[in-house]
């Protein structure tokens, strides 16, 4: 008798995507109508299904790209330029 395989589906419904991802059901869902990057899913009947292939390229458009101490020094140049520092009388 062969043992079974274990089949890794390609839709997750949101409580396997929220175990998958490691983020709560809550945060995706907020995910879903994100007005700039909404997360790509599909509704069957009232289910909510995400295409895992489809999660993964969304979340790695997610990537920071700029470490923190470089947006801290972007941020302080920027208002530099709009805020010159005061004189001291």
């Amino acid at each position: 008798m062969k043992s079974p395989t274990h089949v890794q589906p390609s839709f997750l419904d949101l409580k396997t995507l929220a175990a998958y991802s490691s983020c709560s059901v809550r945060w995706l869902r907020d995910r879903l109508v994100d007005r700039m990057y909404p997360l790509p899913h599909y509704r069957v009947g009232g289910k909510l299904l995400v295409k895992r292939d489809e999660f993964d390229r969304w979340m790695e458009a997610q990537r920071v790209t700029h470490p923190s101490d470089q947006l801290t020094e972007i941020v302080e140049s920027v208002v530099a330029q709009i805020c010159p520092p005061r004189r001291v009388a």
